[in-house]
């Protein structure tokens, strides 16, 4: 994947922990019930995908987990107490996690982060690598171990749809937001609309981005729609179109949001009180929008999974 040369480009920095867990233990890291840890911030899409699959698989049980804070301050990521409390290993903040793992660690401090008990130690704080374990290695520990998110059939496809669809969309914004020059701005901005656009003509052919069945690329996907409007609309500048003014992107997002057990897993006010309150060079007064006043929307009915008739959202749905 290629990074733009040109001055004030955002670069994300890459994961440092990039170890596997394996149903077979050939990795020194076996798959088991009760041995690996989930740390997360829920305001986090990277942190979200994990958090989706992990409920998805049924994987409550087996791997347990724990929130961070959603406001970072120059410490990092915070567990401050009550329900934001790492009841495994008691650390008052994520750095902790890595300087145990990696002693003198300096790089960045993100989340998710899948943590071994037994090792006492990060195994990976890279989210995609997360979602393929959890998605594959835990089955037998699964309450759904039949659910394949990346069946072996559609891997080609899934992989070409992942790459360009972070490119341009998941981490496009994030490249808008945190640029440093008009030119770098100018450039995300394009890609994320370029990838947007690709998404809606894709969704006009096809249920979901890799045909009938929901697999890992939709639920990639989803993080970032379910905060584009609220936040990266606003936040980040990426403010040429809103999802609901894509009608089959608008009907699709709307879909998975209603799917069983992922409503839970968007929490709109602690996504918002991230970003705006955390983000001080972007908006250095800490002020919160109190919009989008209808996040009801999102349970509103839609043709991809209610028997109403029309096809796309209303006219008067697409300009809210």
């Amino acid at each position: 994947m290629s990074v733009s040369a040109i001055p004030g480009a955002f670069t994300r920095e890459e994961s440092k922990f990039r170890d596997w867990v394996r149903a077979d233990g050939s990795t020194g890291f076996p798959a088991a019930a009760g041995r690996y840890h989930l740390y997360v911030s829920m305001a986090c899409p990277w942190s979200h995908r994990t958090v989706i699959v992990r409920r998805l698989k049924g994987l409550e049980d087996a791997i347990s987990i724990s929130y961070v804070h959603p406001y970072r301050d120059e410490r990092g990521w915070a567990f401050p107490g009550g329900e934001h409390t790492d009841e495994v290993n008691g650390f008052d903040f994520l750095s902790e996690a890595y300087e145990r793992t990696r002693p003198g660690y300096e790089g960045r401090v993100s989340v998710p982060v899948l943590w071994d008990r037994e090792t006492g130690r990060i195994v990976s704080n890279e989210s995609a690598d997360i979602v393929r374990m959890l998605g594959r290695e835990f089955d037998a520990f699964a309450a759904n171990p039949e659910l394949d998110l990346y069946p072996e059939d559609l891997r080609d496809e899934i992989d070409a749809l992942n790459e360009w669809i972070y490119s341009d969309v998941n981490n496009g914004v994030y490249r808008a937001g945190f640029a440093g020059s008009q030119d770098a701005y100018e450039e995300a901005f394009a890609g994320v609309f370029r990838g947007l656009a690709r998404v809606e003509e894709i969704l006009g052919e096809r249920r979901y981005l890799a045909g009938d069945r929901l697999t890992e690329a939709d639920w990639r996907l989803f993080p970032t729609l379910a905060r584009f409007d609220a936040v990266y609309y606003v936040h980040f500048r990426c403010n040429g179109r809103r999802v609901v003014d894509h009608p089959n992107l608008w009907s699709y997002a709307r879909e998975l949001y209603q799917h069983p057990g992922i409503a839970e897993t968007v929490p709109f006010d602690e996504i918002k009180e991230h970003y705006y309150a955390t983000h001080a060079e972007l908006n250095p007064k800490r002020i919160i929008p109190a919009g989008p006043l209808d996040q009801d929307w999102w349970s509103a009915p839609n043709a991809r999974n209610s028997s109403r008739a029309d096809a796309s959202p209303s006219s008067s749905e697409r300009s809210r």
